[in-house]
């Protein structure tokens, strides 16, 4: 009986909460780790998606921008077209809004927001409609609410919500263009200028619902009734009572707080990359707080209510600047009052690069927006609610860098402290997002390509596991192509259980029809060619599985490419000459055209980490690789067209013009338009122009194979010439792509390695233990933090490297650097002497003997001291010379 009872305990600790009453929290107040979520694909390839409803039976209804409404039945996982909405669908209109009524159970009705085509006059329409028996009844439609706007670029808003009172809130975007202001606060007034260029008409004017968040009470009959506490009472001359809060540029997703009425949204700010002496702040975009009426400041002020210039476009002059506490709106376009309330700040700002206040947002594309707001107590006491950890926390999103995070508020609802909500997990362009009555998330993802059926878009749920959690299946192959019959060795490391206490089992499905493996890492014969796909089944004690799946090519062996390179593989030494050979060997191709192996050296100026080679299969294109980095795959696709042209059409246009590259990099680095349509593209002044001309040649390379490539020989010798950019590297590759054989495509084959330059920062390290990555006076280095800490450096090339030269600073302390190799605690190649600060303080360069060696392998980098470390007594180090 005691050792029944001792194996019951052990149980339920191990489980946590198993053994508990249904309703404890575990995760009350502590975070849970990120295996506790399960993010669920339901739907996949969506036609670009905008916002979603959760019904009570786990049903989805959900929007795309062409015009359909979509419902995604939980009990088959079936997905179908249940309505359709003839749509404007031109820049930024078309099907926008979606929420259901907070009875939709008893009168089924759903509201949309929407651009009615072949409408005049041009208006943005709110309508509610009849749900019922899972069909649109596009007859039942109420006209509520009919917006007048200027069918041109930009900025249509479109999300609605209810609160707790039943009140609808309605987001509207300014309907001005960003482009006739270089980026900056659209206010231009003259009179002969489009009808889309001064946001004065719209989001700063009292007497018009553009650039706003109206907020009405929807009435039985289909009209609307004004709730009390907006922002002009009704009556109120040159105002609209329906504005809730106004100043908004593109307030596309909102949210509210049911428990107590905040609204939360996601403000879409401004392109211009840097801050303008005549014009204004840089752009910003924001996520707001309104626990009240107010103003929120565009077109006069961005971010924390940085201000801008009033400009005059006639005279190209900046008058003064905007007073954030008076805001006036002097505009002759402007229908409403000229003083308008006092502008209010935003919870949280951001621009195109780093945030001083907000760094953990990182860099890159902005498109802020606004989730819900959880409390665990609101729904079902289900296996999959969210824990109490995230009680009042507001969930925030980026659509282009592709984050979501949680932010908590203090008791004033003022910016407290916000973290990363499942960093390791991929979120494409998340669009919407919604808590389902089980307390499980829904998240919409629009997809890679704006304006573009994605097949990376979807609708996802996202599960949490207090107790039994989900396994991970990991599969791997020794080989996943070549000729028949192949032998593989299958691996499933990398398989996890995350509980303790619990266990897995292995099947493996081969796909040629033999019997299923039940052994975690089995090798197989494939015996004819074809394609196969294998899938690894692990499944734990309680039932829950995962899976995952490899593709095996059989009948075409993958070319063999080699170069041989009579030099050091890991560093380049300026002058040296180093002779080299490409080899290349194909099984089924016999004799190799030599024309048809793509041997390049380039040498990249950016940052070291910027590409990582080592893909045996994948050629590396440095051009790509930057703009992918920059985000402009959201608005440009190499073959199918988004917003912006094709690359692969801006290469056929330019091919064979000697000034493309120097016009194709002013155009992305400036800005401009009038080519390919209306829209404007923004300038990108924030990429250094070496970058911008690496993505030009990949660009104009996609029609002109050879374009900006010097044809090197197949062999020779190469000599690096010298170089004051110490960041930059060499990245050499050789490429052969075979005819394909026995019905399979053809394959390529790769060789690639990086040299970087022999003096390496030591924060570029690969690895670090207990040592801490510090700036200070300029300098940015390596701060060892505990006796016996270490950086490592992963797979350097010691053939030839005689000495190091390092650069330390023993501040305080007494203490030995020891290179040692494989681990820290491996051979030792070198040490130095007993160091310590002399009379002169700062960096001093040390020399290491190292034993020689011609392997591969990773360098640790070990501080051995007895000395007591302090953020007053540190040893630190800043470079690192790998000399000859």
């Amino acid at each position: 009986m005691k050792n029944r009872l001792s194996l019951a305990l052990l149980v339920c600790w191990g489980m946590i909460w198993s053994c508990a009453p249904k309703d404890v929290d575990p995760f009350a107040t502590i975070k849970p780790d990120e295996s506790r979520f399960t993010k669920i694909s339901l739907v996949e390839k969506l036609n670009e998606p905008m916002e979603l409803e959760v019904m009570d039976n786990g049903d989805v209804l959900f929007i795309e921008r062409a015009g359909k409404l979509k419902l995604y039945e939980a009990a088959t996982g079936e997905t179908t077209v249940v309505g359709e909405l003839n749509v404007y669908l031109e820049h930024e209109d078309g099907l926008l809004g979606l929420a259901k009524d907070p009875n939709f159970n008893q009168n089924h009705w759903i509201y949309l927001y929407y651009a009615p085509l072949d409408y005049s006059p041009d208006v943005n329409r709110l309508s509610r409609f009849e749900f019922k028996e899972n069909r649109l009844d596009l007859e039942s439609e109420k006209v509520i609410l009919e917006i007048p706007v200027f069918r041109g670029c930009c900025h249509s808003g479109g999300s609605i919500e209810f609160d707790a009172n039943g009140l609808l809130y309605l987001s509207t975007g300014d309907d001005t263009t960003p482009f006739e202001s270089d980026n900056y606060n659209p206010i231009d007034e003259r009179q002969d200028r489009p009808a889309n260029v001064d946001a004065q008409k719209t989001s700063g004017n009292t007497n018009d619902l553009r650039g706003a968040i109206i907020r009405i009470k929807p009435e039985a009959d289909g009209s609307y009734s004004i709730p009390e506490g907006n922002l002009f009472p009704p009556g109120t001359p040159n105002t609209r009572p329906e504005i809730y809060v106004m100043g908004n540029r593109n307030p596309y997703r909102i949210s509210l707080d049911q428990h107590n009425g905040n609204l939360f949204w996601g403000e879409v700010g401004p392109d211009a990359s840097v801050d303008s002496a005549r014009r204004g702040p840089k752009g910003h975009d924001e996520i707001n707080l309104a626990r009240k009426p107010g103003f929120y400041g565009w077109p006069y002020f961005v971010g924390n209510n940085k201000p801008y210039w009033k400009y005059d476009f006639a005279t190209q002059e900046s008058l003064f600047e905007f007073d954030p506490a008076a805001p006036i709106n002097t505009s002759p376009n402007n229908t409403g009052l000229e003083q308008l309330p006092p502008a209010q700040p935003a919870l949280i700002w951001y621009p195109y690069d780093e945030s001083v206040e907000f760094p953990m947002l990182e860099t890159g594309g902005r498109n802020a927006m606004a989730g819900p707001v959880y409390y665990r107590e609101d729904y079902d006491k289900s296996d999959v609610r969210f824990p109490g950890y995230y009680n009042g926390k507001l969930f925030i999103f980026d659509w282009m860098r592709n984050w979501v995070f949680t932010v908590n508020l203090t008791e004033n609802f003022e910016y407290d402290t916000m973290e990363r909500f499942m960093p390791s997990t991929q979120f494409v362009k998340p669009v919407d997002m919604q808590f389902a009555k089980d307390g499980s998330l829904y998240v919409l993802e629009y997809g890679t390509y704006w304006r573009a059926q994605n097949d990376d878009s979807g609708l996802y749920k996202i599960e949490f596991a207090p107790g039994n959690r989900q396994p991970v299946a990991k599969a791997s192959a020794s080989q996943r192509t070549g000729a028949a019959p192949l032998l593989v060795q299958f691996s499933s490391e990398g398989s996890i259980d995350f509980d303790p206490q619990d266990s897995l089992t292995y099947s493996w499905n081969f796909g040629d029809g033999s019997p299923e493996v039940s052994s975690p890492n089995p090798n197989h014969t494939f015996d004819s060619p074809g394609s196969y796909q294998v899938v690894l089944t692990v499944k734990d004690l309680e039932g829950k599985q995962a899976n995952a799946s490899i593709e095996i090519q059989v009948g075409n062996e993958r070319p063999e490419v080699s170069i041989q390179w009579d030099g050091n593989r890991s560093f380049y030494f300026e002058n040296d000459e180093i002779p080299y050979a490409v080899q290349v060997s194909d099984k089924e191709d016999g004799s190799i055209d030599s024309e048809q192996i793509d041997f390049t050296i380039d040498f990249i100026a950016g940052g070291y980490d910027l590409i990582q080679a080592g893909h045996q299969e994948e050629q590396v294109s440095v051009g790509e690789n930057f703009i992918t980095q920059a985000g402009c795959k959201a608005c440009h696709a190499i073959e199918n067209e988004s917003v912006g042209p094709t690359y692969r059409d801006v290469s056929s246009k330019y091919k064979g013009q000697g000034e493309a590259k120097a016009y194709l990099i002013d155009k992305i680095r400036n800005g401009g338009g009038g080519v390919w349509g209306e829209r404007i593209m923004p300038g990108h002044t924030h990429l250094p122009e070496d970058q911008v001309a690496q993505m030009v040649d990949f660009i104009l390379g996609l029609e002109d194979p050879d374009f900006g490539k010097e044809k090197i020989p197949l062999e020779g010798t190469f000599r690096f010439d010298p170089t004051e950019n110490t960041e930059g590297y060499y990245l050499i590759q050789a490429n052969y792509t075979d005819q394909g054989a026995n019905g399979m495509d053809p394959l390529r084959g790769n060789e690639q390695f990086v040299l970087r330059n022999p003096l390496i920062k030591a924060f570029t390290a690969d690895r670090f233990k207990n040592t801490a990555k510090a700036n200070a006076n300029g300098l940015n280095f390596i701060r060892y933090t505990e006796k016996d800490s270490w950086i490592a450096l992963d797979q350097v090339d010691l053939s030839g490297i005689k000495q190091l030269q390092l650069w330390v600073n023993p501040a305080g302390i007494k203490g030995v650097l020891e290179i040692r190799t494989g681990s820290s605690d491996g051979p030792i190649l070198g040490k130095t002497g007993e160091l310590q600060q002399g009379a002169q303080s700062g960096y001093f360069p040390v020399t290491v003997n190292l034993q020689e060696s011609n392997e591969i392998q990773d360098l640790y980098f070990v501080l051995r001291t007895d000395s007591g470390i302090s953020i007053w007594n540190t040893f630190n180090l800043d470079r690192i010379l790998f000399k000859r």
